[in-house]
């Protein structure tokens, strides 16, 4: 790799650093390429990514936004899971390490200073996602709209039954 292609990967790499919610780091030591391309279409369902990275360009890239434990966390054989929203890839990640020993989650960063220990991957695999969030929100702004639909009917709905009621009586 010359000089110029290192540059293109640095710069590339501090894009996914600030572009991401969250960055998973994971060593994928003895992993096959069918392993790991199932848990490439995992994470891209979800809309993230898996990237094994270069440790030194990595390390390069973070700079010293991160501080040291930033970049004590690339050592070994490193991949990188990112996506937009911060909790995608911690949970697609996380529970592909529960199904397989070989592949490992070291730790991570959020938005790019927060460094982030194995604890903290798995908490933020807890939390739901930016759409489950969003359809929370939907669903209570709802509720009350169609209560209020509903008591506005109520009293139509009543009357059409006094009146059916009267219609049958003089019918009788």
């Amino acid at each position: 790799m010359d000089r110029a292609q290192k540059a293109d990967s640095i710069e590339a790499l501090k894009g996914v650093f600030e572009g991401s919610g969250a960055v998973v780091v994971t060593h994928y030591m003895g992993l096959t390429v069918a392993e790991m391309t199932e848990l490439r279409g995992r994470l891209r369902k979800e809309g993230a990514t898996l990237k094994v990275v270069k440790n030194r360009l990595a390390q390069k890239a973070l700079g010293d936004v991160a501080g040291e434990g930033g970049q004590a966390l690339f050592k070994g054989p490193v991949a990188i899971a990112y996506g937009s929203d911060p909790v995608s890839a911690a949970k697609v990640v996380t529970q592909y390490a529960k199904d397989n020993e070989k592949f490992s989650v070291i730790g991570g960063l959020l938005d790019q200073s927060i460094v982030l220990d194995l604890d903290a991957v798995k908490a933020l695999a807890t939390l739901p996602s930016l759409d489950q969030i969003r359809a929370k929100i939907v669903g209570v702004l709802q509720a009350p709209a169609t209560k209020v639909a509903g008591v506005l009917q109520a009293p139509a709905a009543q009357l059409a039954r006094v009146l059916a009621a009267y219609a049958a009586k003089d019918d009788a």
